[in-house]
């Protein structure tokens, strides 16, 4: 039972990240459309659709304890803030043509949570670590002293990626209800956004009804390949999962070259060479540093 459940789970991983990495393909049909009303949008629909099945699973409920929490609240306010910078920047970036950079951010995304993890949390980290971190700081000043300025979308949607998994770190809320709460925390904000925009002439009433389909829509492609990643976390190695999540920004990158033509230049190469190295050293590292504490824990028990 066990095998059959890590079996699914990795499924639920796979087809997780695989949706998150062909995104961009759903946010290019929606080009024309300005990114603020896209997220705009995407946070109302997404508040709809998971409030619905809250209430199919009859877990409404256990929202009253997380608001009686003065901590969880206030964490789930901080990472509403955090998701939502992440979103309008990641959707702004697709329609600006600068998928190749946004794709940079989520490779340089793990390597920036153990940063935040040894300044925030004090956890403690080995050389290999260490070695991984120089690395990845070596492949953004690529681009940075090549452009004449720092990546700014590949920074930021690390960053408030990173932020916002600390933040939901701290509050530890099921991921369902998580972002209902979350959404609910900005949707009022995006409605008053969407009614003054249709009251003065604009935004809703803009586009056909295709395109108003494709912006509902945008709350099923966010809320469902996050169910499928919380019941892959379930019964999934985090090594496991570590290793499929490279998968997502690798897609972005296919899409951003081969599909949508961006530029991909020498520099590219070398920024993405460096961090790609980083990642192996630090993905290696955490295996052999899991090897040996799951041999550490079997030795004692075989002694007895």
């Amino acid at each position: 039972m066990e095998v059959k459940s890590s079996k699914t789970g990795v499924l639920y991983a796979f087809a997780a990240y695989i949706v998150w990495g062909l995104l961009p393909i759903y946010w290019k049909t929606l080009q024309g459309v300005p990114a603020l009303e896209i997220l705009a949008h995407r946070i109302v629909w997404s508040f709809a659709f998971v409030t619905m099945l809250i209430v199919l699973k009859k877990q409404w409920g256990r929202v009253g304890s997380i608001l009686r929490d003065r901590s969880k609240l206030l964490g789930l306010v901080l990472s509403a803030l955090l998701i939502t910078a992440n979103w309008y920047i990641y959707i702004w970036a697709v329609n600006s043509n600068k998928v190749v950079e946004a794709s940079l951010g989520y490779y340089f995304n793990p390597l920036l949570v153990v940063l935040i993890g040894i300044i925030v949390l004090g956890e403690r980290i080995d050389r290999w670590q260490i070695a991984s971190l120089a690395l990845a700081a070596i492949g953004v000043l690529i681009l940075a002293f090549e452009y004449g300025r720092i990546p700014w979308i590949s920074l930021g949607l690390a960053v408030t990626f990173a932020l916002y998994g600390l933040a939901k770190r701290l509050v530890n809320v099921d991921s369902l209800l998580g972002l209902a709460l979350e959404t609910a925390v900005v949707a009022p904000i995006a409605l008053i956004y969407l009614w003054v925009g249709t009251k003065s002439g604009g935004v809703i009433g803009d586009y056909g009804m295709s395109k108003l389909l494709l912006l509902m829509g945008a709350g099923i492609v966010t809320a469902i390949p996050l169910l499928w990643f919380a019941n892959a976390a379930k019964s999934v190695p985090f090594a496991t999962i570590g290793f499929i999540q490279y998968l997502s920004p690798t897609l972005n990158l296919l899409l951003g070259v081969l599909v949508f033509h961006e530029e991909f230049t020498s520099t590219h190469a070398w920024s993405f060479g460096f961090i790609w190295v980083a990642l192996a050293v630090y993905s290696i590292s955490r295996i052999y540093g899991l090897r040996r504490a799951n041999l550490s824990a079997v030795q004692p028990l075989q002694g007895k």
